[in-house]
């Protein structure tokens, strides 16, 4: 079982930055993607930015000029740098690893991780 702990959350003046890390352990298998979602209160949760296994990266279009994905794939770790950050930039932000497997018989397994959540808040 894989395991995903997230940090660099907080509180932050509209304008600033911060830095989002996500630390994946256990059984991961083969990592397809890794990637950052986000959940405002009394909305569904929204894909942020994910980075692939080849590095390919895909944003949304309200994050892409101040939001970068990055990964440290010796550590499996993802980061999130976060700049410019607006109100509306306010939510829990999750990381996600998407993983695979092929078994000995040829039967593939895919799996989704999400990690505990952290908070980001950027004041009016």
């Amino acid at each position: 079982q894989a395991q995903l702990v997230e940090s660099g959350g907080g509180v932050v003046q509209p304008g600033g930055s911060l830095r989002l890390s996500c630390v994946a352990t256990g059984s991961l298998w083969d990592i397809e993607s890794m990637g950052w979602y986000r959940q405002a209160p009394g909305k569904q949760r929204e894909m942020v930015a994910v980075i692939s296994s080849s590095g390919a990266t895909n944003y949304r279009d309200s994050v892409k000029g101040r939001f970068t994905i990055s990964r440290d794939i010796d550590r499996n770790t993802v980061y999130l740098q976060m700049n410019s950050l607006k109100p509306e930039d306010t939510a829990v932000y999750y990381c996600n690893v998407e993983s695979s497997r092929t078994s000995d018989i040829g039967e593939n397994y895919e799996y989704d991780y999400w990690g505990q959540g952290t908070q980001v808040t950027v004041p009016l």
